[in-house]
């Protein structure tokens, strides 16, 4: 099995150059002001633009408004929409046939319950990610550096291709892959170096360690 990797947040030239020469399969901008990843769709345009090709560029929003994708959309073309707030199937639905692009509901995860989504949400989009459910009250939906419990994931069948999030690092992504069975792993602060700061060594080391090179 080849995993596939995500290197999420990324804001200036090391960290995309460094993410397409690991060999990263997916790249994430955030478009959600309050994160210390947060870009505008012009940076992410110009960042973008260093590589023809490469991994598939995801545009990480929370609860967005259409007027937002829309003009993410208008800046750079973007393989996958990564929804990570409160949106409902409902909203999936709308988002995926209103602009044509493929849709990855995020998930937080910390007890067997979280999971129940699933169902309902797998008619609508195309991808799963499973982060760790943030702390009550936090400002971010993800990008915490927390993981969870990867055995919750572990032998199920899912109906849509996914990837593990929260807390994965060079040191143990590989071990979170074996319990969890993940075909696909997302990281952000795992590999920087300051917050919101990505490290191109770390970026190398994650890599190498999720597909076992």
């Amino acid at each position: 099995m080849t995993v596939e990797v995500k290197i999420c947040g990324i804001t200036d030239a090391e960290g995309m150059d460094a993410a397409v020469a690991a060999g990263a399969d997916l790249v994430g901008f955030v478009f959600f002001p309050p994160s210390p990843r947060a870009v505008t769709p012009a940076r992410a345009a110009a960042l973008s633009a260093r590589h023809a090709g490469g991994p598939v560029r995801v545009g990480l929003f929370v609860d967005p408004a259409d007027e937002d994708i829309a003009a993410a959309l208008a800046a750079l073309p973007l393989g996958l929409i990564q929804l990570h707030g409160e949106e409902t199937p409902a909203r999936a639905a709308a988002i995926r046939a209103r602009f044509g692009v493929a849709v990855m509901k995020a998930l937080g995860v910390a007890e067997e319950a979280d999971v129940a989504p699933v169902a309902a949400f797998a008619p609508v989009v195309d991808r799963f990610l499973f982060d760790a459910r943030p702390p009550p009250g936090g400002p971010l939906p993800g990008g915490n550096a927390r993981p969870f419990e990867w055995r919750l994931l572990a032998g199920r069948a899912l109906p849509r291709p996914w990837l593990l999030a929260g807390g994965l690092t060079p040191g143990n992504v590989a071990e979170a892959i074996r319990i969890a069975g993940a075909p696909g792993v997302d990281v952000s602060s795992g590999v920087e170096r300051a917050r919101g700061v990505k490290d191109a060594a770390l970026i190398r080391a994650f890599v190498a360690a999720a597909k076992g090179r």
